[in-house]
């Protein structure tokens, strides 16, 4: 019911009742001398009155006829036509905006937000981007800084990672380590040894040979050498006899109640390792039944009990009140971290960088240096050329590596200048690898063989690769992309932007974009063997392998590659978060991108920051310094490259030869030899030596007679 309804009622009630109240008031004015009875009458009847009204007035509401109508709900208890169509065409249009409202809250298509406009406005840039020929110029910077800031609640505090592999390594002072145990048996297999020397000593009936007798020249004292040894490890060998023992016993014990562990003959001196049979010697039973206890225990279990959640409690709890203490006495915080954290330690150590070590790669490092690279793409023709510089220059050195590098998909060949990598080329391949002057072209091409190219043309390859891109893109959430004001970028202002679109990537997007992008370049693949049968019949390797990827392809779901991804960030020191800014113009055409890209973690103690601006604008083409190098490499008055495949055919003809020719060489050896020494000459060789050995042994008999 409408609040027009409920005050109508209300005011309706009232009228009624104050007719009731008008007589009885005006009774008691007339006649100021009522008895006291009729004052009680008159007051239980307007008590009585009064309930009656609003009795009624609940019950049985009723409207009249001239109160307007609700312009959101149908009233049917009037039977009045005009007010029926009123309040139908009022409760239509009211769903109508109703459902209006929900669509412009979920109908993204027709209603789109600003991250829906932001989405649509980068993807049709992109889709014109890749699909007109275009040049590009990017400049690359580096900067780290410490993984946590001074200033954070968790500076101080490490990595769960580091922690645990931390509390694993570490020993406190006085725990037994196995370590002991080697020492151990080192000293008594020299004390064996020892042993041995003496009684061949004391057995040599030559007095002189006994005064000389010496060990690798050591004159040692086998008591005092035993004593030294027992007392050097009496408590930690006892120690962990007596916990070995008390550990089989228990696993004895459990076993003979299981039932698993029938007492046997030779279990009744199973509790004494050392007894002694009839001979006067170990029983050896006993003996192989405590080996087996203890060698499977050190042996598979060994490495389990370290990670007895209560053992790293302790171990953690030791671990951090040491180096709080280390933290007071600066004196032993480096003897921490080498004796109790051991190897692992040491290394996680040498791995964390510290703030001052980080300011110091900025100032002597990071600030000098850039990389650098010119592009420009040719779609029709797939091809790709682009020059890579990596530059360090500072007022002291100056230097500089460049790498021509051009892709032709439609060939199916790469060209590069191999200037940069030339002397890792002589130290693997010196005699084969060719001098600077020897060279007609500073570039070499090298093309994939037809046995590839015939089963999967690259130029196919690329297509799907790049439309796999763009629709994998396009299924992200639109949350991740967002317009940024730039009102203060002055990036913007400089490639002459109107609107900059952010577009985060964080494991979980950088997973999802993998796993989508893998999908869609199998289908693409797939479709492209079902329109050519022919060159694909059943059985093709190519076939096989798509059937069995789109076979793997439904058991999972693009996101969960993202989550696999945010586990190994979680676990490992590395990152994959990146934020990418474009920028674009009016007309929706992609002018300039900046890509920000995070690597790190704890185990390094710091975040590398590339930041990484890219122009696409033909001025800034035009006049960079790395152009020039561009169009002398891949040009059209370029020298033609050197035909890497031929280059390596010949050396790979030429290692042929040179093996034949060893073989040959070895097979003219062997018939020299066959020639040489024939089988008559050799059974004369063999009867003189024959008859030399027996004269020698009769002149023998001879001297000892």
């Amino acid at each position: 019911m409408s609040s027009n309804h409920v005050n109508n009622r209300n005011r309706q009630c009232h009228s009624e009742m104050a007719s009731n109240y008008l007589p009885i008031i005006n009774n008691k004015n007339n006649n100021g001398h009522v008895s006291q009875t009729s004052k009680l009458t008159s007051i239980a009847l307007l008590v009585g009155s009064a309930s009656l009204v609003l009795t009624g007035c609940q019950s049985n509401p009723t409207a009249s006829a001239d109160v307007a109508a609700s312009s959101t709900l149908m009233d049917f208890s009037t039977a009045n036509p005009a007010q029926s169509q009123r309040q139908g065409r009022a409760f239509t249009a009211s769903q109508e905006a109703q459902a209006e409202r929900y669509a412009q809250l979920f109908n993204q298509e027709k209603y789109p937000n600003t991250e829906h406009q932001a989405k649509a406005h980068l993807l049709a840039a992109i889709r014109q981007h890749l699909a007109t020929e275009h040049v590009a110029v990017a400049q690359a910077n580096y900067q780290a800084v410490p993984f946590i800031d001074a200033d954070s609640i968790d500076a101080g505090s490490s990595s769960l990672l580091r922690t645990i592999i931390e509390t694993y390594a570490y020993q406190p002072e006085g725990m037994y380590d196995s370590s002991d145990d080697e020492a151990q048996a080192e000293a008594r297999a020299e004390l064996a040894a020892v042993g041995v020397e003496s009684n061949k000593c004391n057995e040599n009936e030559d007095d002189d040979a006994y005064e000389v007798c010496v060990v690798e020249g050591i004159n040692y004292d086998y008591d005092d050498a035993k004593d030294s040894i027992e007392s050097d490890y009496p408590s930690d060998y006892d120690k962990s006899r007596a916990e070995a023992e008390a550990e089989r016993k228990a696993i004895a014990a459990i076993l003979a109640e299981a039932g698993e562990n029938e007492p046997t003959s030779s279990d009744a001196n199973s509790d004494n390792e050392y007894a002694y049979d009839g001979a006067d010697d170990y029983s050896s039973d006993d003996y192989d039944n405590y080996d087996e206890y203890s060698s499977g225990g050190e042996g598979m279990l060994s490495g389990m009990s370290g990670l007895n959640p209560k053992t790293l409690a302790a171990k953690y709890e030791a671990m951090q009140m040491a180096k709080q203490r280390a933290q007071t006495e600066l004196t032993n915080s480096e003897e921490l971290s080498m004796s109790s954290t051991g190897l692992i330690g040491n290394i996680l150590t040498m791995f964390s960088r510290t703030p001052e070590q980080i300011a110091a790669s900025n100032a002597y490092q990071y600030q000098h240096l850039t990389f650098n690279s010119v592009s420009q793409y040719n779609p029709k023709q797939r091809q790709l050329q682009s020059v890579y510089s990596y530059d360090y220059a500072t007022p002291t050195v100056s230097s500089s590596i460049q790498i021509p590098v051009a892709f032709d998909f439609n060939n199916s060949s790469v060209t590069l200048d191999p200037s940069a990598i030339m002397p890792i080329v002589a130290l693997v391949n010196p005699e084969n690898t060719p001098l600077p002057s020897q060279m007609a072209s500073h570039t070499v091409s090298f093309g994939l063989p037809d046995s590839i190219t015939a089963q999967l043309p690259p130029a196919v390859l690329y297509d799907a690769v790049l439309n796999a891109i763009q629709s994998s893109m396009a299924e992200l959430a639109p949350e991740h992309f967002s317009a940024v004001d730039i009102s203060g970028d002055a990036f913007a202002k400089e490639v002459g932007a109107t609107r900059v679109v952010k577009v985060y990537f964080g494991s979980q997007q950088s997973g999802e974009m993998i796993g989508k992008t893998l999908k869609y370049v199998t289908k693409s693949l797939q479709e492209y063997v079902d329109a050519n049968p022919e060159k694909y019949p059943n059985g093709a390797m190519l076939k096989a392998a798509l059937a069995k990827a789109q076979l793997y392809n439904k058991g999972y779901q693009s996101a969960d590659v993202g989550s696999l991804l945010q586990f190994i960030e979680a676990i490992g020191p590395i990152s994959f978060n990146q934020i990418n800014y474009y920028y674009l113009d009016n007309s929706d055409r992609l002018l300039a991108k900046q890509q920000r890209v995070n690597i790190g973690g704890d185990l390094l103690g710091s975040t590398t920051t590339m930041l990484n601006q890219v122009r696409y604008d033909k001025a800034s083409f035009d006049h960079h310094a790395l152009t020039p190098l561009l169009a002398e490499s891949f040009g059209s008055n370029a020298v033609a490259p050197i035909d890497g495949n031929a280059w390596i055919a010949a050396q790979r003809q030429k290692k042929d030869r040179l093996q034949t020719a060893r073989y040959a060489r070895y097979d003219y050896e062997d018939g020299r030899l066959e020639t040489d020494y024939s089988s008559d000459e050799y059974d004369n060789r063999y009867d003189a030596e024959s008859i030399d050995e027996s004269r020698i042994g009769d002149a023998k008999d001879d001297n000892e007679k």
